[in-house]
């Protein structure tokens, strides 16, 4: 869904997008959505998009994702995601910035959301060594002093190639990294403090977006 038109300074997502996904999530419909297109658009992709522009100059375009599922192999059929994200990648896939508005409010992250076989084994060929693994170490342990939660997929077991005693077998199991932080529904969320927020945060997540987009590629 395009925007037409010039895109207004940000100023927040107003309390009106955190209700329409809290209606949405009630009634995932397509008569819900076509009365309430407008709301939508008004009151979500709009502040988006603006938010995103004003982003753009120190990290670059942002994807901004369509709101329609792709449900042609789910068991959930709802149509309509419960959620509006945006993703600024570094050019290497799935490895980047991101920022969502749903109904719990808003929440801003950084990382790898998906690793091939390829990126995985070259992630894992940095971090089996001391050096690598000090490295990742030291900027997921400053995230999280910082007050981002650390999270992503993680294997069982010790990955193929790998012993289970491993020194750095907890880097080794992990699929995804992942730095996310919450604001829920802080009143700053409405207002342009957003912006300043999400920007400080995204440099705060700028190593460890850079060490992976250095690291998650095959050679």
């Amino acid at each position: 869904m395009a925007i037409v038109g010039v895109v207004p300074a940000f100023q927040g997502f107003p309390v009106a997008a955190l209700d329409f996904y809290d209606d949405l999530e009630v009634d995932n419909t397509k008569s819900f959505w076509e009365a309430h297109k407008a709301v939508y658009t008004e009151q979500v992709r709009v502040p988006m998009v603006a938010l995103t522009d004003a982003l753009a100059q120190e990290f670059g375009a942002a994807k901004v994702f369509r709101p329609y599922r792709d449900v042609r192999f789910a068991r959930d059929k709802t149509p309509y995601k419960t959620h509006q994200g945006a993703f600024v990648g570094t050019g290497v896939p799935a490895t980047g910035w991101y920022v969502e508005v749903a109904a719990p409010g808003v929440r801003v992250g950084g990382g790898i959301y998906h690793a091939g076989s390829d990126q995985l084994a070259a992630l894992r060929e940095t971090v089996a060594e001391t050096k690598g693994a000090r490295r990742l170490r030291r900027i997921l342990g400053d995230l999280e002093r910082g007050g981002f939660d650390v999270s992503g997929e993680r294997l069982r077991t010790a990955p193929r190639g790998y012993p289970k005693d491993h020194p750095h077998i907890d880097l080794l199991r992990m699929k995804t990294v992942l730095g996310m932080r919450s604001y829920g529904f802080e009143p700053f969320v409405h207002t342009p403090e957003l912006l300043d927020r999400i920007r400080e945060d995204w440099r705060r997540l700028r190593p460890l977006v850079n060490w992976l987009a250095e690291h998650a590629v095959a050679e």
